[in-house]
Formats: C-alpha cells, structure tokens, sequence
C-alpha cells in the first residue's frame, strides 16, 4: 500500500487497472462452473511477455532465462491427475525434439513441485511456481480470479520471443490439444 502512497494518486490508478483486467475466453469453466481470468491475454504474433516465477531451489527465473523454442505449460495444481499427466506428456514428447525447453507453471509451492518432481524422475521439463506473484499468470491471463489458481492453457514461444501458439483449455478440468501444440514446437523456430 506504501507504494501506492508514494507513486502518487495517478499512477495507482493506471497500476490498479492494469492489475485488474478480466476478460472472458470462451467462456473458460472449471468443474462445469464459469471462472474469471484475470490477467492480460496473449495471441499468435504477439511479443511473448516476461515474467518471474521461482524452481525448484527458490531462485527466481523469468522467461528469458530460458532460450530457443519454450513449450510453457499452465496447470493449476501438479497434485491433480490432469495436470500430472500432461506434465508427463509434454515431458514424454519433448524429449524427442532437439532444441525445445519444456517449462510447467503452477501456483503449487516449490518444495511441492520439488517432491513431484523427484518422485516423477521426469527429466525433460522444468517446473516454476507462480505463487509469490502471479506474474506469469497475469502476464499470460490464466489468474482464475475465483481460486487463485491458474488455468489450463498451453503457450510455445518461438527462439525470437514471439507467440506462435495459444491453447486456452475452455473446461480447466480438460486436457489441452496435445497433438496441435507439439505440431507447433516442432513447426518453432
């Protein structure tokens, strides 16, 4: 709140904003029952934008950390048998295409992303928490607003930094269109 004070009254109010856009996809539903995403929405074409998370280690990364072709994977919890076994798909298949970082955000703690992963003995993706600030989650527009979750969608982001794919799944309790995004890793330049 003291940063708002400080930024002085115009400032807050463009920052209030911005942090508050809400938008509808499709009518996006989890467990059959509308949800809110909050957030800024990316499409084809569109810069891919930055944003911090943390790993396994607590170290802070951002999108730039990683280069070349990026699959990012959004699910809300690695606990839960959906988001597992697309985080093992994605994994399973990256693993057969030279160049391609596979990164799975959450808003899971990294100690529990940690302890999946070890018990997992997955080794093609990296999993990043969005917990702290939902950066990337508001960076990309899956803040369920409802559950302080993120949803479901899929991003692969070019060696250039640009969006060349968006899967925003319409029911988050849904898999995403496993065969459409890895058609686009591998099209990614």
């Amino acid at each position: 709140m003291a940063n708002f004070l400080i930024m002085g009254r115009k400032e807050s109010m463009i920052s209030l904003k911005i942090h508050s856009e809400v938008f509808d996809l499709a009518h996006v539903t989890f467990g059959g029952n509308p949800v809110t995403l909050v957030g800024h929405e990316v499409k084809v074409g569109d810069q891919a934008p930055n944003f911090k998370v943390i790993d396994n280690d607590l170290n802070e990364k951002t999108l730039s950390d990683f280069k070349g072709v990026r699959l990012i994977s959004s699910v809300p919890s690695l606990d839960t048998g959906v988001c597992d076994a697309q985080t093992r798909r994605f994994n399973e298949e990256a693993g057969k295409i030279d160049g391609v970082t596979v990164l799975t955000i959450s808003v899971d703690l990294p100690f529990a992303q940690k302890r999946w992963c070890g018990a997992s003995g997955l080794d093609h993706v990296i999993t990043l928490s969005d917990h702290r600030d939902l950066s990337f989650g508001e960076a990309y527009g899956v803040v369920i607003k409802e559950l302080r979750l993120l949803s479901r969608a899929v991003f692969v982001v070019n060696s250039n930094d640009e969006i060349t794919y968006v899967e925003y799944v319409d029911e988050v309790t849904h898999h995403p269109n496993y065969e459409a995004a890895l058609a686009a890793v591998k099209e990614a330049k």
